[in-house]
Formats: structure tokens, C-alpha cells, sequence
């Protein structure tokens, strides 16, 4: 037996690799500090753990969840964006639920369009897009994300080919990898040009809960005309750590949710009903517990930034995500300063040319262990006296 053309042609899965290298070393018995990953530490607060205890035991979840999601999850979400963006939402016809927003991501292409079609991606960018290009057989060009542009595309330049041919657009600011954020100038931009060009806009929003300096990140949403051209997808992982339970939704164009709706009535029956009241329940109560989660981030981004300042590692602060891009010193590429950290001090981070390009001469590191194990991944590279 053989795979299917289909899926033999799409990429590797980049994160797979990184975590077979590690899992590797520290099946060695080594004291690995991994900086690759991108699963958040803590866990799930408690409050929503017990919405779904609760829910659990009600015979109403044991059923089939309605195709397109339950109603108070649709309302919570709608309600969400109202008080957060000042955004109106209609939960009838401007919400998607989705078992993660990566599901989204990678499906919609598939929802809207044609085999060859082209889409414009970030680069660098969360590796998976690649995976929805590869499933609806489509074309794709970068957008490259620039230091000097503050890691925003610069619609400039883009060519008249370019803007004439392509059908979507995705962008993800707080961003993966760089932790730069985005100005409502910028995406103001984006809705002239995807009015101008018939572009539909999906903007991935994974980090939209997590904003440094007290600057909460912007939604594209609370652009005029936002909804007009696209959409936009939020995930409950990040905000509220709920990583695992894979829930997820996306606002906004209500043509564009009708297509999400649509594919995943043909993949999809529903989302456990106990999740999705757990996740209204996330989105509808206190947001103490993601003003704590910010907080920790925050604190955790300055102890690292400090430690390598101190070692004369000239990096820039992330404004959002819980992901700093820190460059490689000279002489080394992304790739070979990620093996040489692990190999030599036990330190694992994601080599930047796994998100594009454009990412060759970085690293990502997560903020996702403690402050003291941060710091001392950073003492453990100063003795290698690259800096």
C-alpha cells in the first residue's frame, strides 16, 4: 500500500523534528533546558476545569454536539469581542467553532479555493500554513517580515501580479516567531489593499491575549471595514492555557465563516459539548487569570532579555507572545547555533529557518520555564564566549 500523492507531498512537520532531537538528549539522561517549544507551562485555570467537570456530568454533553457548535459558546465568543474590542459580532452568522484554530488555518483553503489559486504568507510564519497550501494544492508567495519594518510585510512590495492574483492573505500579529505586534495604521493598510484587490484577510489572533508593556494587542477586527474583506481566528490555548483541550473559534466575515462551517460539516460532527461550555465559560467570567498569565510572561521576557543584554547579546524585547527572536552570532547559521546549544549546553531552541526564509539568522526561544531556568540557559551560552 501507498500513500496517497496528497499526503506524501506535504512539508514535515518542522516542530515533530525539534522535539525528536530533544526528546533524544534528554533520553541520554542530560538536564535539557528547552526553549523550542511552544506549549504553555502552567495549567489551566481552575475555575474553567471545573466549568467542565460540571458540564461533564450533565447527559446533554454525552450527545452529539450540534455541526457548527453550541449556542452559548457562538454567544460567548460574540460577547468576548464586544467587551474586549468593542467589536459587534453576530453569533448566528459571524462565528466558527473549530477543534483549534490550527484546524482553521489549515482548512480554509480548502473551503475557498480553486487548485493553483494564489496565497500571500508571512515569512517567517507558523510553519503549518504550508500544510493548508499543500492540502488545497494552491500557490503560495511570501511576504517577508523584516527587522527594519518592525516585522510588519510591506504591501509596497508586492507586485501588480501579485495583488491581482491572490485570493487570501494571513498575518498573525502578536507574532510567531518574532513577538512583534501590529499598529491599527498597519492594518488599516491591509484593509485598503485587500478592498482594492478582492484579497479575503485571515488574521491568526493565537497571541492576541498576551501584550507587554501595558499595550493590549490590536485586533484587525476593530478596523473599519475589517469584517468587509476578512476574518479573524482566536484560540483558547495561549490566553488561557488550554493548549490541549483544542478548542478554538473564528469571527467575523460572515461569508468566510459560512465556508469554515460548511467544510467541517463534511469533516467534522462536534466538538465535546462539555469543552465548549468550558470555553464560554473562559471567555464569559473573570479575565483575572490572563491579566496574571500577561504578568508572568512579562516577567519571565525581562529576566531573559537582562541575562542576555548582560552577556552582550544584543537583542530586542518582544511586544507580545511568549516568544523572544534573538539573532545568531556571526559565523553561525540558525541551524548549526541550534545543534551547538543543544549539543554543548544542553540548551534547545527552534532554529529560525524552520519558519521561513527569512528567518535564517535567528532563533526562537519560548518564555515557557521558569525565570531561574531562563536565566541559567543564558549563563550556560555565555560560556561558550560567542558574545
Amino acid at each position: 500500500m501507498e500513500f496517497s500523492n496528497r499526503l506524501k507531498s506535504l512539508p514535515t512537520q518542522f516542530f515533530a523534528t525539534l522535539v525528536q532531537k530533544v526528546s533524544g538528549a534528554i533520553a541520554e539522561g542530560r538536564d535539557v533546558i528547552n526553549l523550542g517549544q511552544g506549549n504553555p507551562d502552567q495549567p489551566t485555570p481552575v475555575h474553567i476545569v471545573k466549568a467542565l467537570q460540571d458540564a461533564a456530568t450533565d447527559p446533554q454533553s454525552h450527545k452529539y454536539s450540534p455541526f457548527r457548535g453550541i449556542n452559548e459558546l457562538k454567544h460567548a465568543a460574540a460577547d468576548f469581542y464586544k467587551r474586549e474590542y468593542g467589536v459587534e459580532i453576530c453569533p448566528d452568522t459571524e462565528v466558527a467553532i473549530m477543534f483549534g484554530t490550527k484546524i482553521g488555518l489549515v482548512e480554509l483553503p480548502l473551503a475557498m479555493m480553486n487548485e493553483n489559486d494564489l496565497m500571500l504568507l508571512p515569512d517567517p510564519g507558523y510553519p503549518d500554513y504550508l500544510s493548508g497550501v499543500s492540502l488545497a494544492n494552491v500557490c503560495y508567495d511570501t511576504m517577508p517580515l523584516l527587522e527594519e519594518n518592525n516585522y510588519l510585510p510591506d504591501y509596497s512590495k508586492l507586485t501588480e501580479e501579485q495583488k491581482r492574483d491572490a485570493k487570501l492573505m494571513y498575518l498573525n500579529y502578536p507574532n510567531n516567531p518574532t513577538g512583534a505586534t501590529a499598529t491599527k495604521e498597519f492594518f488599516g493598510e491591509t484593509v485598503t489593499l485587500a478592498m482594492e484587490s478582492d484579497i479575503a484577510i485571515v488574521h491568526d489572533f493565537a497571541y492576541g491575549g498576551i501584550g507587554f508593556d501595558g499595550k493590549k494587542p490590536v485586533s484587525f477586527l476593530q478596523i473599519e471595514g475589517a469584517k468587509d474583506v476578512g476574518i479573524e481566528m482566536y484560540t483558547l490555548s495561549k490566553t488561557y492555557n488550554m493548549a490541549g483541550w483544542r478548542v478554538g473559534f473564528a469571527v467575523g466575515n460572515s461569508k468566510m465563516i459560512e465556508a469554515i462551517n460548511i467544510i467541517q460539516d463534511h469533516l467534522f460532527v462536534g466538538l465535546f459539548p462539555a469543552i465548549q461550555s468550558a470555553a464560554a465559560a473562559a471567555l464569559n467570567e473573570s479575565q483575572q487569570c490572563v491579566n496574571e498569565l500577561v504578568s508572568l510572561y512579562e516577567r519571565r521576557r525581562n529576566a531573559l532579555i537582562d541575562a542576555c543584554t548582560r552577556i552582550g547579546w544584543n537583542v530586542t524585547a518582544p511586544q507580545g507572545s511568549f516568544f523572544a527572536w534573538l539573532p545568531v552570532p556571526n559565523g553561525h547559521t540558525s541551524e548549526t547555533f541550534s545543534d551547538l546549544l543543544l549539543e554543548k549546553v544542553n540548551v534547545a531552541v527552534a532554529p529560525g529557518n524552520g519558519f521561513g526564509t527569512f528567518g535564517e539568522g535567528y532563533i526562537r526561544v519560548g518564555l515557557l520555564v521558569d525565570e531561574d531556568r531562563l536565566i541559567e540557559a543564558i549563563n550556560r551560552i555565555e560560556k561558550l564566549q560567542l558574545f
